[in-house]
């Protein structure tokens, strides 16, 4: 008999629904007409077990036990789900062949793993087990990934990534909880300092903007534009770009800071003859952005539709599971296997039925067309989101859904359309040894760009200009007719929203201070991972550390001085963000979880008693008492 394990039951009812009928329902399974079964774990079935199945003592929180670090990993089974387990667990010993048909990522290989080794089935049939990826949960997506099974092993490197992880967060989330729970406690403050080594440093983010914010000063800036002449009167404005000798009185991003030197190159220039000294003409080409991973999903979808990255998560989830009418949502790529552009016509066919609105862009799309996106080598376990081959009436969807699904559906439209045309022209101009520059960009055509909503293009007033420059060449006479000095303010930066922080996430290595991390990390690398990263956020909601005010995301005054009070290390993103650099390292085959596991625990070590030398005071009289709700008992219980 092959058991095929699925992660949760709604693919193991997708899984099901292609293979041999009738069926028989279970409780907890389903056997299919040739005698195989189809199971399902409920998310995790296991969990890491907590510090007092270690040892009894560390029930009680103590700071003598820390560091709490285990010699011999153990795992329980999920109270809530014990029953599935068992169900699982009886039908995998009674097995030929097992599949694990986990979710295509890190989490979902290690979730279905995991399972089979607490198991304990013998070292062949582990080594016998196969690995089914379903990006796609439409019934001939998956009959092809049931038709191309790989070896469970080939993923071991992936699971391993997955287990480290998991430990990694255990050992950093317990020991640092416990060590600031009972230091602000001391210090006075009521409730529990919950500690991660995602959530700190994505806390310490937002707490870092806002005290920018907070101690801002701005400051007046200068910026001179003058009015030029040529020999055929026409004119244009240029604007000046001060020099090296003017480094004095600017600030770091090159902006003047002295009204006297500003208002000194405005009279120095009015009414004095000048010439061309450079000019450079280019046409350049824009391709269309990649399809959508997680992460540039929820970006979009709260800058468009002012969604938090939870919801975007949750509704894509529906369109996946629920409606089948897109890829698997969790995805961390951008790319597609070369193997998917043979069906763009049924993709494109089922878009214009299920979101008419899209109709026009897709007849006018060049199906001939083949972007960059379609890479085989750029896809490992999973691809990016796309629309799947099948329709259904888009009345049938809500809001929420109707406008992810169009989302999806115009980022893969847009590999069909040629590239966004554009011409950059620029006069270099000396006046009085002053360099003044004149630029202007102008639309060829318009490419991928005619896919956007007009309610969400980007203002072209100032990048592209209406008004062409002139025809001029190097040494030409120019005349500065006038010019004006504009006075500015430097402004502080925004505080976060969904989408900036969740791009602050994703693009972390700008955060990063120390540069030998910032050459490790990759672009690709970040703050938790594309499944995990709007639980974060809304943890941080949950505790109490975050608060919204309009779409702005503020940190409260616990959160505050929670960051205040620890060591920077544990606030900055550079040590789990090098910490996210190996754990791809071991998915690579790059780095063992030995190499990865004991500088991380040595680390613990220094990390604790770094902390205890830390203010809480800070926290006094902050928080709130934990509520211990007694369980009600019947009165025949009671009697």
């Amino acid at each position: 008999m092959m058991l095929y394990i699925a992660e949760k039951p709604s693919v193991a009812r997708a899984v099901a629904d292609v293979l041999p009928k009738p069926h028989q329902k279970g409780d907890g399974f389903i056997r299919v007409a040739n005698g195989d079964i189809v199971t399902w774990c409920i998310g995790h079935l296991l969990e890491q077990a907590e510090p007092e199945a270690y040892d009894p003592e560390y029930k009680q929180w103590k700071r003598a036990h820390l560091p709490i670090i285990p010699t011999e990993w153990k795992q329980q089974v999920k109270p809530k789900t014990r029953k599935q387990f068992n169900t699982v667990k009886k039908l995998i010993k009674e097995a030929d062949l097992l599949v694990n048909m986990g979710d295509p990522d890190r989490v979902g290989q290690i979730l279905v793993d995991e399972v089979i080794n607490y198991a304990k089935v013998s070292k062949a049939k582990r080594e016998a087990t196969k690995r089914c990826l379903v990006n796609d949960m439409n019934p001939d997506a998956i009959k092809k990934a049931l038709n191309s099974l790989r070896q469970n092993s080939e993923f071991i490197p992936l699971a391993t990534s997955a287990l480290a992880r998991a430990r990694a967060d255990w050992l950093y989330g317990i020991n640092m909880t416990r060590l600031c729970t009972l230091l602000g406690q001391n210090a006075g403050y009521q409730g529990v300092l919950s500690i991660g080594r995602v959530q700190t440093p994505v806390l310490g983010l937002v707490v870092h903007r806002d005290q920018e914010i907070e101690n801002f000063v701005s400051k007046p800036f200068y910026e001179v534009f003058i009015t030029l002449q040529t020999d055929q009167g026409e004119t244009f404005v240029a604007k000046w770009k001060p020099s090296s000798a003017c480094e004095p009185y600017m600030d770091e991003e090159g902006r003047v800071l002295s009204l006297k030197l500003a208002e000194k190159v405005l009279q120095t220039v009015t009414g004095k003859e000048g010439r061309v000294t450079a000019v450079k003409k280019e046409k350049k080409k824009q391709q269309a952005p990649l399809p959508y991973n997680l992460s540039a999903l929820q970006i979009d979808a709260s800058k468009r539709f002012n969604l938090n990255a939870q919801k975007t998560l949750d509704v894509c989830q529906q369109l996946y599971e629920r409606h089948k009418l897109i890829t698997y949502p969790r995805s961390d790529c951008r790319y597609l296997p070369s193997g998917h552009y043979n069906d763009r016509q049924t993709v494109t066919a089922s878009i214009a039925k299920t979101a008419p609105t899209l109709a026009k862009a897709i007849a006018e799309a060049d199906l001939s067309l083949k972007s960059k996106a379609w890479n085989d080598s750029k896809v490992s376990a999973h691809h990016a989101i796309i629309p799947t081959s099948r329709a259904m009436e888009g009345s049938r969807l809500s809001q929420d859904e109707k406008n992810i699904y169009e989302l999806i559906a115009r980022q893969y439209l847009m590999q069909f359309y040629p590239p966004f045309e554009y011409a950059e022209h620029q006069i270099d101009n000396e006046v009085e040894g002053g360099l003044f520059i004149a630029k202007q960009k102008s639309v060829i055509a318009q490419g991928w760009k005619v896919l956007f909503p007009r309610s969400s293009k980007p203002d072209q007033k100032d990048e592209f200009a209406s008004q062409a420059l002139p025809a001029l060449k190097v040494s030409d006479s120019v005349y500065c007719q006038e010019g004006r000095l504009d006075e500015k303010q430097t402004s502080p930066p925004k505080h976060f929203t969904d989408a900036t922080l969740l791009a602050a996430m994703t693009g972390i290595a700008r955060f990063v201070s120390d540069p030998e991390i910032k050459k490790v990390l990759r672009d690709t690398d970040g703050l938790g991972t594309e499944a995990t990263r709007a639980g974060i956020i809304e943890l941080l909601f949950k505790r109490q550390f975050l608060t919204k005010k309009g779409k702005e995301i503020h940190a409260t005054e616990t959160g505050k001085k929670l960051v205040n009070s620890l060591p920077a290390k544990m606030v900055v993103p550079d040590m789990t963000a090098h910490w996210e650099s190996q754990l791809e390292a071991i998915s690579d085959k790059r780095m063992s979880y030995g190499q990865f596991m004991q500088p991380l625990t040595e680390g613990l070590r220094a990390l604790i008693g770094e902390v205890e030398i830390q203010n809480f005071t800070e926290l006094k009289g902050l928080g709130k008492k934990p509520v211990y709700r007694r369980k009600k008992t019947s009165k025949k219980a009671a009697s």
